[in-house]
């Protein structure tokens, strides 16, 4: 309950709304009284209020005019009416109009305070629901999730769905396509945002290393234990524990694994007892988990443990209209960092190229590119020669801007590629996309028939 809340009384007999005023400052509200409905209409346009608490029945502007102006202001402004026993079917009626309650003269102030109580609770989560929302909806919090492509609309839809579910999550995806932003993404947006998002890769540490951080480990359990250790499972407890690349776990870890995913328990190493924590499970893996099954190299009934809910990120290729949306996110990031470098911009027919490259590295290679154009570029505009000087061989040598003569593109190519990279640029918003081009949206519609989606280049 915030305490600095600010509520406006309202009650044409001024010692009610005095005898309100006390409790409510002592509760550590700041509390302005309103002797009129006129008055109330005032305050509501100059100054914002979290509650207002008001009489049902005045002269000339009464409670419902307060109610339907303190709604115009602030639709969702809790506003609760004081009523006397024979007015309470006019009280119902309020309500029906979106007043929050509605007291019954004589009230007790206990009751009032319990209900501005509740009305600044309400408002409160309201407030943090549409946060979320539009966190959701501003993909850029979400750096390398960032893109409007059909396949990441379907996955966005997808963590939506799955962030209220306590069920494991399986997240499959190449090298570098943002798998632990897609889990942070299902813990953020979940019913466990507010408690611990621990991540660990499964091939950066030895086994037996690995067994200590994710379980832990008491004094002397083995040399080098020094000190205690809680492990990751424990700092995780309330929260979410990622597993990236799990399909390189060793086996002997993956029955440990599965016995927490069974009991809730977790045993450290040279413990007596096992200590039970509340943690949800998200793993992901590049590889394909079900071959390494059959193979032997995983075990089948983890795999099923963890395959409750599969969430499948696309490689770049399969997405290349975000692109240029990604492109200006990491230029703008990549200048953050390095504010010296004199790079502004990617020149038109570099965006298209870009556009054009297979990204073996997906979108960690991409913005390693962009931040390598920055640090290493010495122009404003990153043009095409620049682009092959600075670019990986390994990026180049595969499309045709690995040679001079075949860096003409033709020119309808390059003009779709522009459109698309345009269309991007406003969301998708193909009428806003025609007015910066100058050219009627049927155009962009023609021009997409002809080649076939300039979205899906």
């Amino acid at each position: 309950m915030p305490s600095n809340a600010r509520i406006l009384v309202v009650d044409d007999h001024l010692e009610m709304g005095e005898m309100l005023r006390e409790p409510l400052e002592d509760a550590g509200y700041d509390v302005d009284v309103a002797d009129s409905g006129e008055k109330a209409l005032t305050w509501l346009r100059t100054r914002l209020y979290d509650v207002v608490l008001c009489d049902l029945r005045m002269k000339e502007v009464d409670g419902l005019d307060v109610l339907s102006a303190a709604l115009k202001v602030d639709p969702g402004l809790p506003v609760l009416l004081m009523t006397a026993f024979g007015a309470v079917e006019s009280a119902v009626e309020a309500m029906k109009r979106g007043a929050y309650h509605y007291l019954t003269k004589p009230f007790r102030l206990d009751e009032v305070m319990l209900y501005v109580g509740r009305a600044l609770e309400e408002r409160r989560l309201r407030a943090e629901h549409q946060t979320l929302k539009r966190q959701a909806a501003d993909r850029g919090s979400l750096g390398s999730l960032l893109g409007h492509s059909p396949p990441m609309r379907t996955l966005y839809e997808l963590v939506e769905r799955v962030a209220h579910s306590d069920a494991p999550v399986l997240v499959r995806g190449e090298s570098g396509s943002g798998k632990e932003l897609v889990a942070r993404a299902l813990h953020s947006e979940g019913l466990r945002q507010k408690g611990p998002f621990v991540a660990v890769n499964c091939t950066a540490l030895p086994h037996a290393l690995l067994e200590s951080e994710l379980f832990g480990h008491v004094k002397g359990a083995f040399t080098g234990a020094t000190t205690a250790r809680r492990g990751l499972f424990v700092e995780a407890d309330g929260g979410t524990l990622f597993l990236d690349e799990i399909g390189d776990m060793p086996s002997e870890l993956q029955a440990k694994l599965l016995r927490v995913l069974e009991d809730g328990e977790v045993r450290a190493i040279g413990a007596d007892d096992a200590r039970t924590v509340d943690v949800r499970i998200i793993a992901a893996t590049h590889q394909e988990l079900e071959a390494r099954v059959k193979e032997g190299r995983f075990r089948a009934d983890l795999f099923y443990r963890l395959h409750v809910v599969s969430l499948r990120l696309p490689p770049l290729r399969e997405r290349r209209e975000d692109i240029p949306m990604l492109i200006e996110h990491f230029l703008a990031r990549a200048r953050a960092r390095n504010p010296r470098s004199p790079v502004t911009s990617l020149a038109p027919e570099v965006v298209a190229a870009l556009v054009r490259l297979p990204w073996p590295g997906n979108v960690r290679e991409l913005e390693n590119l962009i931040e390598r154009l920055v640090v290493l570029g010495g122009q404003p505009t990153v043009d095409l020669p620049l682009l092959r000087l600075h670019a990986s061989s390994d990026t180049l040598d595969t499309h045709p801007l690995a040679t001079a003569q075949e860096q003409v593109v033709p020119l309808r190519q390059l003009e779709s590629d522009y459109i698309a990279w345009v269309v991007a640029r406003c969301g998708g918003n193909k009428t806003r996309a025609a007015e910066l081009l100058g050219i009627d949206v049927s155009t962009i519609h023609r021009r997409e028939r002809a080649d076939g989606g300039v979205s899906q280049r």
